[in-house]
């Protein structure tokens, strides 16, 4: 029972998971991106299926294929003569040659689809290409012989011709009115349009339309010609001229630049060089008036330094002045009141000694006061002169004189020996001199 119930299990899954699949692809089958699927039942009957979708197919009733809905790229290459007339009219072709490159692809309509399933796609790749090649370079040699060679670059460039040429153009272009004028099915004129394009259009719409196919568009890439060299030959001349007219005008108008920049910059330093000069001399002369005030300066500290130097050392000797006259003047007078006292001393020594006093000193002092005596009496250069026959006469004047002398020699003799005196001369050999004091003689004369 188990078994049974397993085997059971497994033929529904596989069933579900495999006959079921099996059985529902072979009725819906995938049409991928870019394909289109054409199923036809027994009864004619056919159904066109467009991708990315499924188609409904039942085996052993229906036939199904697939073809391709991408656009084909065809690749030109023709080389013709176009329709150029001279000034009069006469024919005068110019060798041309156009690359270009035209997209084609399968008609939208079904009875296209259908079309190019029967009479395009059952062929080869190599010979759908190549069918296409012949088809659109015979459209485009026709379009070439129809226009001429400015209209090929640029129909609303083209330059204006004469009207012999344009009544011999139109009679040539009649030929193809209906042609150039009938647009195709499914294929709208416009305007702006390539006549090229627009030729080749009309005149491969028939022979693509019985193919089953349509043309998308034509991009050209080149048109090659003698002519159209020789103007590309002459505008790149031109521009080349132009060119180096614009380089020249702005090498120009640099280089007037670049002099008028120097020009700024010449001035600039001009004016700062006169500047730094302007600047230099100030500072120079400020310079100048400078050292001159330091000089002054210097020259007016040095009298300050040496008229306080003249004021200190004139202080300083009037101080040494007046301290040495103080002094003097303190000695003079010291020596003067010793002289006194000494003096005073000396005659109060005689007035309370007496006579044998005065005796006694002598003979003590003779061997000191003979030579100041004798000294005294040589400077004392005593001459008597009589006046007259009175008492005493000129031996008593002599006499007082002399004793005068000598008692004056003797004070001043008592006074040295007795240290009252200080500071008193001394000889050329080291002794002391005893002063001689001044001797009023007879006549107002002294011994000095």
């Amino acid at each position: 029972m188990d078994s049974n119930l397993i085997w059971t299990a497994i033929i529904v899954l596989f069933a579900v998971f495999v006959l079921i699949p099996m059985t529902v692809s072979a009725f819906l089958r995938n049409v991928e991106a870019g394909t289109i699927r054409l199923v036809s039942w027994l009864t004619g009957r056919t159904f066109i299926y467009r991708g990315p979708g499924k188609s409904k197919e039942v085996p052993l009733f229906t036939t199904g294929t697939t073809i391709s809905s991408k656009a084909i790229n065809v690749d030109l290459d023709i080389t013709d003569q176009t329709a150029d007339l001279d000034e009069n009219g006469v024919p005068q072709p110019i060798k041309v040659r156009v690359l270009a490159s035209a997209i084609v692809s399968v008609g939208d309509s079904d009875a296209m689809i259908k079309t190019a399933a029967n009479r395009f796609f059952p062929k080869p790749q190599e010979e759908q290409i190549n069918i296409l090649i012949d088809l659109l370079s015979s459209s485009g040699r026709r379009a070439i012989n129809l226009l001429t060679h400015d209209q090929l670059f640029s129909a609303k460039t083209a330059p204006r011709i004469s009207a012999a040429a344009q009544t011999a153009l139109a009679e040539r272009e009649s030929q193809h009115v209906a042609l150039v004028q009938t647009p195709a099915p499914g294929s709208p004129l416009e305007e702006d349009d390539d006549p090229l394009a627009i030729i080749i259009r009309k005149a491969c719409s028939r022979e693509l339309t019985d193919l089953g196919l349509s043309f998308n568009s034509l991009n050209i890439k080149v048109v090659q010609s003698e002519v159209a060299e020789a103007r590309r030959r002459q505008s790149a001349a031109e521009a080349q001229a132009n060119s180096d007219i614009v380089a020249a005008q702005q090498a120009r108008r640099a280089k007037d630049a670049a002099l008028e920049a120097e020009r700024n910059i010449s001035d600039k330093q001009r004016e700062l060089e006169q500047t730094r000069a302007a600047n230099a001399a100030l500072i120079a002369q400020a310079e100048a008036k400078k050292q001159e005030a330091l000089a002054t300066q210097r020259i007016a500290e040095l009298e300050a330094t040496q008229i306080a130097q003249a004021r200190a050392d004139a202080e300083k000797v009037r101080i040494e002045a007046e301290a040495a006259a103080r002094a003097e003047a303190i000695r003079i007078t010291t020596v003067a009141q010793a002289t006194a006292e000494s003096i005073r001393k000396v005659n109060e020594a005689i007035q309370q000694g007496g006579e044998a006093y005065f005796r006694y000193r002598q003979i003590e002092m003779l061997p000191e006061i003979a030579p100041a005596i004798a000294e005294a009496l040589s400077n004392a250069r005593l001459v008597t002169i009589s006046a007259g026959g009175g008492e005493g006469g000129a031996p008593d004047a002599t006499a007082g004189n002399i004793t005068s002398v000598i008692q004056t020699v003797l004070a001043a003799q008592l006074v040295s020996r007795t240290g009252i005196l200080d500071g008193e001369p001394q000889g050329s050999d080291g002794a002391r001199r005893i002063p001689v004091p001044a001797v009023t003689l007879p006549g107002g004369r002294t011994n000095g």
